[in-house]
């Protein structure tokens, strides 16, 4: 009797620690959601959206260009870094069983570890300085890299959840190997791969430090990819570091509005995730 006592006890201790880690997880982002809302939320109206930032030290003002600016940077590094990254993935997970294979992950991996800044010069460096000037699709391109990596590996585990028998009953069709991969395999694992690259486009979404060395910035309102543009992050950035109150104002609203935007993505990553394994239920 006192063993199984003293067995519940160690089981209910284990379970009120994992109840109080995982209450420890949800802790700091409630708390930064609910900063955010106090001190963002004002901010919120339809100047806010749809106005330029104003000359320093005038109020009122919007972040129209930074919204846009994110959009367009954002997408065009999906544009670039998905098709790239879905395709190593399945590539690594149906063929990469080489030297070529290892030499991928491996690229990857270290990729995966390499601080965003360090890709900010790097692009800097091979992009920036040749064309003489900052712009929106060097930005692009920065994200793009560090987008690629974490898709990569995604896609990899994902496409190797798929069952064997599959592919062994596309190749007893007569497929042969690449086209049971594109039309058997990755149909499959479609859903968990467009969860990666949701997940993929949350973690880009939020970056600065690569596009303070590639986009830069722009207070106009900017669509030109070979021109510098603004981001939510640049623009929190400017005017979170800025002596006016009005831009302290405004830059918390950003945050609100990025955080939102994040939320989104990694909502939609979460619903694919169960439709995927809940049979589309």
């Amino acid at each position: 009797m006192n063993r199984r006592l003293r067995r519940r006890l160690l089981s209910g201790a284990f379970i009120a620690a994992t109840a109080l880690a995982a209450v420890l997880v949800l802790l700091p982002l409630v708390l930064i959601l609910f900063d955010l809302v106090a001190r963002g939320a004002s901010s919120l109206n339809l100047e806010f959206f749809i106005r330029n930032p104003r000359a320093p030290g005038q109020p009122g003002g919007g972040v129209a260009n930074a919204i846009v600016g994110t959009l367009i940077i954002v997408g065009t590094a999906a544009a670039i870094g998905l098709p790239l990254g879905i395709g190593a993935g399945v590539y690594l997970a149906e063929f990469g069983h080489g030297k070529m294979g290892w030499l991928v992950r491996f690229v990857a991996d270290v990729l995966n570890g390499t601080p965003s800044i360090v890709i900010g010069v790097f692009v800097w460096t091979w992009m920036v300085r040749p064309m003489g000037h900052f712009s929106a699709l060097a930005g692009a391109v920065a994200l793009a890299v560090l987008m690629i990596p974490m898709v990569t590996r995604t896609t990899e585990e994902i496409v190797r959840l798929v069952p064997g028998a599959l592919r062994e009953a596309a190749l007893a069709l007569g497929y042969p190997r690449w086209r049971a991969a594109l039309s058997v395999v990755v149909r499959t694992a479609w859903p968990g791969i467009v969860t990666g690259a949701l997940v993929g486009v949350a973690r880009i979404a939020g970056e600065t430090a690569p596009l303070l060395f590639t986009a830069l910035g722009n207070l106009n309102f900017k669509t030109d990819l070979l021109e510098p543009m603004q981001t939510l992050s640049l623009q929190i950035y400017v005017y979170a570091t800025g002596p006016f109150a009005e831009w302290h104002r405004l830059a918390w609203g950003a945050a609100l509005v990025l955080m939102m935007m994040v939320l989104v993505l990694g909502l939609l990553a979460r619903y694919v995730s169960r439709t995927r394994f809940s049979g589309g239920r």
